[in-house]
């Protein structure tokens, strides 16, 4: 499943954030970290992972990883199916 997570006032460099989630997602996948970008209203990465995994557990997940880096209060998680 895809997740789409968009940053607004994104408050430390993106590929921390990024380098985070492969961390936290190694076990599940060689490249879960699929796009990235960077536009006038902020920025956004998109996150791939196996369709196995429960879509609440790899929320919670994604969002302790945010919480972690102190973005999750500028972070949206939109759900790709």
């Amino acid at each position: 499943m895809l997740y789409e997570i968009v940053f607004r006032g994104l408050t430390v460099d993106r590929d921390d954030v990024e380098d985070a989630l492969i961390e936290e997602f190694a076990a599940e996948s060689q490249e879960p970290v699929t796009g990235a970008g960077t536009g006038t209203g902020g920025c956004h990465l998109d996150l791939e992972l196996p369709d196995d995994l429960i879509e609440d557990a790899a929320i919670e997940r994604i969002q302790r990883v945010l919480a972690e880096l102190d973005v999750l209060d500028v972070a949206r998680i939109i759900p790709r199916p």
